[in-house]
């Protein structure tokens, strides 16, 4: 019985992948899911600027709906992401579930700062103002503040790291777990601060329990956008994650007399 083979560089980088980047067909499916985004978005803006007729009182500015709306959607999700990954961290100590946590993190941000700049875009057209100390409008601040200092911690736990011992890379992983899945205690705060305090927001539409107070060509735009909106996010979080993992991957350079003596 001869001994095992020693396993090549591709089969260590595979095993420090996730199957999302690594499958033999996970870049077929990326390019896939990057035409569906694609074909949704179109779909959606043909619906929305076309055929959706423009609101009774706002007009046309209502139209920002259909990117605001999705926006916050799609960051709730990745923010649900965090938290998935988070526990998905503590329950296995795999550090491909940390990394998932910061690739969703990321793309929550960028869809938050996204949603209050058009936010603020639609507030001016329609209040008059770009921003109003609103509970939706102050939560959705804080929130940005919150997971944008979550990503600023799992920086400095880097840098602190250095790339080193992976018993340290696993103290860090911890830490942003805990504070990833803490987070997560504002999101319905922010999704539920129409309700439990006076605003300027109005309260769920598609998902108000009566019969939904939109026309049917608007609510058809505003979910053609939803849809746009989450394989857009799913397509770029793949992207993410798998430019973040093959940086992980990638082997250390090899000792040299040079890299010896600058050490």
């Amino acid at each position: 019985m001869g001994l095992p083979r020693p396993r090549s560089e591709n089969d260590q980088a595979a095993a420090l992948r996730t199957p999302l980047t690594s499958g033999r067909r996970a870049g077929g499916d990326r390019r896939s899911l990057g035409w569906l985004a694609a074909g949704l978005a179109a779909a959606a803006t043909a619906t929305g600027l076309l055929i959706a007729p423009p609101d009774a009182l706002q007009g046309d500015a209502q139209r920002l709906m259909y990117l605001h709306v999705p926006a916050a959607w799609t960051a709730y999700l990745a923010f649900a992401a965090v938290l998935a990954a988070s526990l998905g961290y503590l329950a296995t100590r795999d550090l491909r579930w940390d990394r998932c946590a910061r690739v969703a993190a990321e793309l929550g941000v960028g869809l938050t700062g996204l949603t209050i700049s058009l936010g603020a875009l639609w507030g001016r057209a329609v209040w008059g103002a770009w921003w109003a100390w609103d509970p939706r409008l102050v939560s959705t601040a804080l929130l940005l503040v919150v997971y944008a200092g979550y990503l600023a911690l799992r920086r400095a736990l880097d840098l602190a790291d250095g790339g080193g011992e992976i018993r340290i890379a696993h103290r860090a992983a911890r830490v942003a777990a805990l504070v990833g899945m803490a987070s997560f205690a504002l999101v319905p705060l922010v999704h539920f601060s129409v309700v439990w305090w006076r605003s300027l927001h109005q309260p769920a539409t598609i998902l108000a329990p009566e019969r939904p107070p939109i026309d049917p060509l608007m609510a058809a735009a505003l979910l053609l956008s939803v849809a746009a909106f989450t394989a857009t996010a799913m397509w770029i979080f793949l992207r993410r994650l798998d430019a973040v993992e093959r940086t992980v991957a990638r082997p250390a350079p090899a000792a040299t007399p040079e890299l010896l003596e600058a050490r």
